[in-house]
């Protein structure tokens, strides 16, 4: 059996054992000659799996590590019997890390508080739903919108877009891009739109980059319709447009989920879903973590507000002024950063000694997922 995998996926080495043969390839340069004698492919979405690559090839079985499956062809896959399996939510925690760190960086840097703010949450799957459990621990009035699952569930309490549009003060998408259909989210921020907005808002885009316009978000920034625009993926990668970038306060080349956690556990959804496949006996296989090296860190709260002290412990995990920095300074070399990122720990590797603290406060950042122990 043979499996060729994407080279920047971590912890793949020696899993699957001498029976089987790996081949690892960038996976911006996989081909179909790489796939004639595979049986399966393990990638990420900068492979693009279409018919041209995969036709007349011996692959059964695409695994994706990752949580979006839009550069997979479905249809194609389909018809040739091909089967396949995304890791849906494997980076939800990462995501979530990532967004409430942009909405501290938000507030702290415009001395605001967030009690009375409304965000609004386009798609509410794995991350939108963490976004939500967050949101409502910082006091944030939380709208959410969600048209396919409101049409399966007929659930209360999704609203329409344009709710969001008029009520939010901030806006962050967490949907998969899909280019057709009754609930198409190709362009869904487009200039009609940003029209409707009726708030200068904070926009937050970790989705896919063609969920938002980048035309009409450049006009939207320039017009101030948007103040604030955090933009971790975008249009055309991994050509980025440089007058978006110049305008954007935070920009980032497609890393917001990039957690080792998520990385490892999408390694291993991967690894299970080819190993019930081809029934290799790995189906509760999971990498071994090392912690960070000082996962112990101690946060003194006298003289803090409640953000100041959050925010303390978001900078002493994930600094997202430096990954923005980084970014701006090697724009060109964006597969290069993506693929040789330094994968950060999430909240939760860390234990955070509170001195001075209340129970009010601790209880607040246990809801956001970090570990505590009371000095």
């Amino acid at each position: 059996m043979k499996i060729v995998a994407d080279s920047k996926i971590p912890f793949l080495e020696n899993v699957f054992g001498p029976g089987v043969e790996m081949a690892f390839l960038q996976g911006n340069q996989i081909t179909k000659k790489d796939l004639l004698d595979a049986d399966a492919l393990i990638t990420r979405s900068i492979t693009k799996c279409s018919a041209a690559l995969l036709e007349n090839t011996k692959i059964k079985f695409i695994a994706t590590a990752t949580i979006g499956d839009d550069h997979i062809d479905k249809v194609f896959c389909e018809k040739n019997n091909i089967h396949w399996a995304n890791a849906a939510g494997c980076n939800s925690v990462a995501v979530g890390q990532y967004v409430l760190a942009a909405i501290l960086n938000f507030a702290i840097g415009k001395k605001l508080s967030l009690d009375g703010l409304v965000i609004g949450i386009v798609g509410v799957g794995h991350i939108g739903s963490r976004i939500e459990e967050s949101a409502k621990a910082l006091g944030l009035k939380v709208l959410l919108s969600d048209p396919p699952r409101e049409e399966v569930e007929g659930r209360p309490g999704f609203l329409p877009l344009d709710r969001l549009q008029e009520e939010a003060d901030i806006i962050t998408f967490h949907v998969p891009l899909t280019k057709s259909g009754k609930h198409r989210t190709f362009h869904v921020a487009d200039k009609p739109f940003f029209e409707k907005v009726k708030k200068p808002i904070l926009i937050i885009n970790t989705s896919r980059g063609e969920v938002v316009d980048t035309k009409a978000l450049k006009n939207a920034i320039s017009d101030q319709t948007i103040k604030h625009s955090v933009i971790d993926v975008w249009e055309n990668e991994p050509e980025i447009d440089n007058e978006l970038l110049r305008v954007v306060d935070i920009a980032t080349p497609h890393i917001a989920g990039y957690s080792i956690e998520g990385k490892a556990t999408g390694t291993a959804m991967a690894v299970k879903a080819i190993s019930r496949f081809f029934n290799l006996g790995l189906d509760n296989w999971y990498p071994e973590i090392k912690p960070p090296e000082q996962n112990i860190i101690s946060i003194d709260c006298l003289g803090k507000n409640n953000l100041e002290i959050i925010h303390e412990m978001i900078l002493a995990t994930y600094n997202i002024e430096k990954d923005d920095k980084g970014f701006r300074a090697s724009v060109r070399e964006f597969e290069s950063l993506r693929g040789n990122y330094p994968f950060r720990h999430e909240f939760g590797a860390y234990l955070f000694k509170m001195n001075n603290c209340n129970k009010k406060i601790i209880g607040f950042v246990n809801k956001l997922g970090f570990k505590t122990i009371i000095k």
